[in-house]
């Protein structure tokens, strides 16, 4: 408190004697280090064709367009689809979201890289306010993170999460 009156108090003071206060410097904008980016995805699972068709489509990027048939090999729901998705960085001394949906979303915290390749993670799945699964994991390009989440409707919704392939 004393600072802030002691500032307004010069520029007062400044002002009073015609002169103009210091021009206020900008701090420096340094973006943070990143270690990757993630791809995340929620995706409804279920075995009715008309529930699959009333979602909305979701384009999910050609990279990532093998998941819904990867889903199908680790869980024994007939369809798969995508909705909603969030492509993020991996900040290396904060956390990020992956936010697909406003209901849904997973918190990651980078513990750096995983030795041979990839990324070591701590993941929280949260539900609005809720936190659903905590865990560590090791992400790399080539195999996604698949988490069960909630039941939903007449399926199952399900998080995915994939390591951005080096450019």
């Amino acid at each position: 408190m004393k600072l802030v009156l002691a500032s307004f108090a010069f520029f007062a003071l400044a002002s009073l004697h015609g002169q103009e206060p210091p021009p206020v410097q900008p701090l420096p904008s340094k973006k943070p280090a990143t270690d990757a980016k993630v791809w995340g995805a929620l995706v409804f699972a279920t075995n009715d064709p008309a529930e699959a068709a009333a979602l909305p489509k979701v384009d999910v990027p050609a990279e990532f367009a093998d998941i819904p048939p990867r889903l199908g090999k680790a869980f024994a729901w007939q369809r798969y689809e995508v909705i909603g998705q969030h492509l993020q960085d991996v900040f290396r001394e904060y956390e990020s979201w992956v936010v697909p949906t406003k209901d849904l979303f997973l918190k990651i915290d980078s513990k750096g890289p995983a030795e041979g390749g990839g990324m070591n993670l701590h993941l929280q799945f949260w539900r609005d306010q809720q936190v659903l699964v905590k865990t560590d994991a090791v992400l790399k390009a080539e195999n996604p993170l698949f988490i069960a989440g909630p039941k939903w409707r007449g399926g199952q919704l399900l998080f995915v999460l994939v390591l951005q392939k080096s450019r």
